[in-house]
C-alpha cells in the first residue's frame, strides 16, 4: 500500500490526496488512453533534487503527442515547475514521482477525441523497486512467454498505460512462478525489455543493449547507463541481443527509474556468471549513486535541485 501524502497536483492547482478521484466511465478507464512518467527524487547533501526531470517531462510530451493527446495544457517548463513544487508542498527529501495525463469525463466510445485531458502528478515515498539487497546479490528472472509489442501495433517508444497491461502479464508471469521479473522479447525472438526495464548484458568485458527498434522504450536510466559507460571507457553496442546470450553473458542487468541498476543472478534458474553482481555492473552502480549522493560533481546536469521558487500558473 502507498503512504498518503498531503497533496496532488491537478489541472494547475493542489488538491488532498484524498480527493484525486476520477468518474467511473472516464475514457481511461474503459480505453487505456492515458500516459505517464516514473521519475525518482532523491536525497543530496544539497537537498532533495529530481533525478533527469527535463528528459522524464519531454518523454511524457513525446508520448501524448503520439497519442494525439495534444495539447495536454502545460508546457514542459510548467510540468517541471509543477513537480519540484509537488516535492516541496509535501516536504518530501526522497520519493517517487507520478505524472499522468488522461483522457476523462466526456464520451464512451473508441473516439477519444473528443474527451477532456486531465493531468494530475502525484508522488510518495518508494524503496528499491526489487529490494535493498537486490543492488548486490542480483534477482532471479525467466524469460517470459509473453512476447513484447509488435512494431505498428502499440508505440513502443510512448510510455502508454495500454502498453502496461502487456507488462502486467510478463509480471504477474514471472511472480507466479517464483521469479522476481520476467524479460520479454520481441516478434523476432530477440530480447527486448523487462516488465518496466530495460536490459543490459556483459560478455568479454563489452557492454550490449538491445535497440529501440527492438520494442524497448527509450528509457532514461537507460541513457545515463551508456553515458557512464563511455566515460568509463567500457565499450557498448546497441544490437540485437539473442535469447541465449542472456545465459552466457559474464554479467546481466537491468536499468530504470524505479529498478535504477539492478544485476541479475540468474535467467530461467541458469547461473549467470558468478551468480551475483559482476565488476562492470558495480563500476556503473558506483558511478551513478555518486552522481546522486553527492560524492562527484553533477556534470551532466542531472539533478534539478527543489529549491524555493514562485509556482508557476497554469494557462
Amino acid at each position: 500500500m502507498l503512504t498518503p501524502t498531503e497533496k496532488i497536483w491537478h489541472n494547475g492547482r493542489f488538491i488532498k490526496w484524498e480527493d484525486a478521484t476520477v468518474h467511473v466511465l472516464s475514457h481511461v478507464l474503459h480505453y487505456g488512453s492515458s500516459v505517464f512518467e516514473g521519475i525518482r527524487c532523491y536525497s543530496t547533501p544539497s537537498g532533495p533534487a529530481v533525478f533527469r526531470l527535463r528528459e522524464h517531462v519531454r518523454r511524457m510530451l513525446d508520448s501524448a503527442k503520439v497519442y494525439r493527446m495534444e495539447p495536454v495544457g502545460f508546457t514542459a517548463a510548467q510540468l517541471e515547475e509543477a513537480v519540484l513544487e509537488l516535492v516541496r508542498v509535501n516536504r518530501m527529501n526522497a520519493c517517487y514521482v507520478r505524472p499522468i495525463a488522461f483522457r476523462g469525463y466526456g464520451e464512451v466510445g473508441v473516439n477519444p477525441l473528443n474527451n477532456p485531458i486531465d493531468v494530475y502528478i502525484a508522488c510518495w515515498e518508494w524503496g528499491k523497486y526489487l529490494g535493498e539487497e537486490a543492488m548486490a546479490q542480483g534477482v532471479d528472472v525467466c524469460v517470459s512467454s509473453w512476447n513484447r509489442l509488435a512494431p505498428n501495433t502499440l508505440p513502443a517508444l510512448a510510455k502508454a498505460g495500454a502498453n502496461y497491461m502487456n507488462s502486467q502479464l510478463i509480471k504477474m508471469e514471472a511472480i507466479a512462478n517464483g521469479y522476481a521479473e520476467g524479460i520479454a522479447l520481441n516478434t523476432a525472438g530477440y530480447v527486448s525489455e523487462g516488465s518496466g526495464e530495460n536490459v543490459f548484458v556483459v560478455r568479454d568485458g563489452e557492454i550490449r543493449t538491445p535497440p529501440l527498434g527492438a520494442s524497448a522504450l527509450p528509457g532514461i536510466t537507460r541513457d545515463a547507463v551508456l553515458t557512464l559507460a563511455r566515460e568509463l571507457a567500457i565499450p557498448v553496442t546497441e544490437s540485437e541481443v539473442p535469447r541465449e546470450m542472456l545465459y552466457i553473458a559474464d554479467e546481466v542487468f537491468l536499468s530504470g527509474t524505479a529498478a535504477e541498476i539492478t544485476p541479475i543472478r540468474s535467467v530461467d534458474r541458469i547461473t549467470v556468471g558468478k551468480g551475483r553482481r559482476g565488476p562492470i555492473t558495480e563500476k556503473l552502480q558506483k558511478a551513478f549513486f555518486a552522481i546522486i549522493d553527492g560524492s562527484q560533481p553533477d556534470k551532466h546536469g542531472w539533478l534539478s535541485p527543489v529549491e524555493a521558487r514562485q509556482p508557476i500558473a497554469a494557462k
